[in-house]
């Protein structure tokens, strides 16, 4: 059986929520945000972390419109998904994300978490959302 980790990622642009699946490619769990300095050392830190954490497949948040349309952000991601690509030789893919942080929200309400600690951690329990949703929808065969 081959191992390989997957990374999840709800991009922002101030903040990045940040996941990794298990070896097995089966569960995600949230792990930190990153906070955006420029494009150029924000793509160097990701290619870092995806050599360093042996990631094979990086998984987007995708933000689309209720309608299920792509939004103005939708593109924003979709370049830095690109270019990520291109810096780290690692596959790129897109998840839905409507509605993740909502989910997150109600997940952190739920297990108590008062507000000023929910803000902190909405950003990356998004992206383990975002990470595990493509991991069950994408099983390995």
């Amino acid at each position: 059986m081959q191992y390989s980790r997957k990374m999840g990622l709800d991009y922002g642009k101030a903040r990045i929520g940040v996941a990794f699946s298990d070896l097995s490619s089966t569960i995600a769990s949230a792990d930190h945000i990153y906070k955006t300095v420029s494009e150029g050392k924000d793509l160097q830190y990701f290619a870092g972390l995806i050599k360093e954490k042996l990631v094979d497949t990086v998984v987007f948040g995708l933000p689309l419109n209720a309608d299920g349309t792509e939004s103005e952000m939708s593109a924003v991601v979709r370049d830095f998904a690109s270019k990520l690509e291109d810096v780290s030789k690692v596959r790129t893919v897109f998840q839905d994300e409507r509605y993740t942080s909502f989910e997150a929200e109600e997940y952190l309400k739920e297990a108590g978490v008062k507000w000023e600690k929910r803000k902190e951690l909405l950003d990356k329990i998004s992206a383990q959302i975002i990470l595990q949703n493509y991991m069950d929808e994408n099983p390995k065969k």
